[in-house]
């Protein structure tokens, strides 16, 4: 049984679609749909770095309709959609050089991935490497709080940015929310720090203006209080920002991207990758299957790991650890998970069963900025298990 630390703060970080290594994951999988939209069995992996007034793409594509593809232009328009399109933040839509450097996947990747090619005769994992989903009780998305606090500030912010709202705001930004739990629940929000990129405006009005906003975003978890610490934008000044500022890469920010680093992280990134690669696949089904565990009311919080080989269908392990909040022996859970009954880990079966090739209602575009759990536009936030999994072990 793990040790559970039930009183302490737990702090997790967010950054904005503007900042440079969002904007490489944007850009990647943007590709990535721009792939699947031509040949929903594209088997894509592209990198993007950005830096001053550069965007370059690299990777491998396979893609019956590659030629009907201009990775710059989906590039550019990313870039511009997110708000670089003035040439003074020296990273702009209509200004960068632009530099592609794709070529098709390896056939030896190729025989283990393809259903007519594997030597398992089914669709093999994309590579080897262990996942894990998470969920837990403590807010109504079944997310840790700090991390989904965090995504919601640069959210609103994001929105308020783009509709004028406080029209001073750049791009890029970066927050931090720290919780205290008691027994183990979110008791308050004990600080709150955003670094935000602006036009060159007094910090006085910046920071009053963001407490505000963060006030107003937060104030509906209940969990602010007086003595709540806010820090805007500590170094005094956040002009210089984006990729002119930083250079970014794809798939960096991989604990932004899942549990805000509570739980465990198997190293893999997301972003640019097609299904095939369960990094992204399995990841995504880790979490649908521990949110399904939690939503049934079997546990108060769940982890589930699976491990793959490369070009073999079937997990070679799965593990459960629902840090003793669990109605049922972790071991039931376990036993049920690899029976296949209620969920099936194969590569095959994830991507039929999440609709992972053709996209309806939501794109992976949409999942490189602000989370990509916890949001209930994506197939993997789906709690259609709960009544089977409960029928199953209780």
């Amino acid at each position: 049984m793990s040790k559970i630390n039930t009183d302490h703060v737990f702090t997790s970080e967010s950054v904005s679609e503007g900042h440079p290594d969002k904007v490489c994951d944007l850009i990647s999988d943007a590709i990535l749909d721009a792939c699947l939209a031509q040949d929903p069995k594209s088997h894509v992996a592209c990198e993007t770095l950005v830096t001053t007034n550069l965007v370059v793409n690299a990777g491998e594509i396979t893609c019956a309709g590659w030629k009907n593809i201009d990775p710059e232009a989906v590039a550019r328009k990313v870039v511009h959609d997110i708000g670089y399109n003035r040439r003074e933040l020296e990273f702009c839509s209509d200004t960068f050089e632009y530099l592609c450097h794709i070529h098709p996947q390896s056939p030896d990747i190729a025989q283990g991935v393809n259903e007519e090619q594997s030597m398992c005769g089914e669709q093999g994992a994309g590579d080897q490497g262990m996942m894990f989903g998470y969920a837990t009780d403590t807010t109504p998305e079944l997310m840790p709080a700090p991390i989904a606090y965090s995504h919601r500030l640069l959210y609103e912010l994001m929105e308020m940015r783009k509709a004028g709202k406080i029209p001073y705001l750049r791009p890029d930004s970066k927050s931090q929310v720290s919780v205290r739990y008691k027994e183990g629940r979110p008791e308050h929000i004990a600080c709150v720090v955003i670094s935000h990129q602006t036009d060159d405006v007094p910090l006085d009005r910046i920071r009053t203006d963001l407490i505000a906003a963060a006030k107003e975003i937060l104030e509906p978890t209940g969990l602010l209080r007086k003595d709540t610490q806010y820090f805007i934008n500590p170094t005094g000044k956040f002009v210089i920002g984006g990729p002119h500022g930083d250079s970014g890469v794809t798939g960096r920010k991989i604990i932004v991207d899942t549990y805000g680093g509570v739980g465990s992280h198997g190293g893999g990134a997301f972003s640019g990758k097609d299904p095939s690669k369960v990094d992204r696949s399995a990841a995504y089904y880790g979490r649908y299957v521990a949110k399904n565990v939690v939503a049934s009311g079997l546990a108060a919080k769940c982890e589930i790991q699976v491990a793959y080989a490369i070009g073999i269908a079937r997990p070679l392990s799965i593990n459960v650890d629902t840090y003793g909040t669990g109605k049922v022996e972790d071991t039931v859970l376990q036993d049920l998970l690899e029976s296949g009954e209620v969920f099936d880990f194969r590569p095959a079966s994830i991507i039929q069963n999440l609709g992972l090739t053709r996209p309806e209602g939501w794109s992976y575009q949409k999942t490189a900025a602000y989370g990509h759990f916890g949001r209930e536009m994506f197939p993997w936030e789906k709690t259609d298990k709960v009544d089977e999994l409960r029928k199953k072990v209780m």
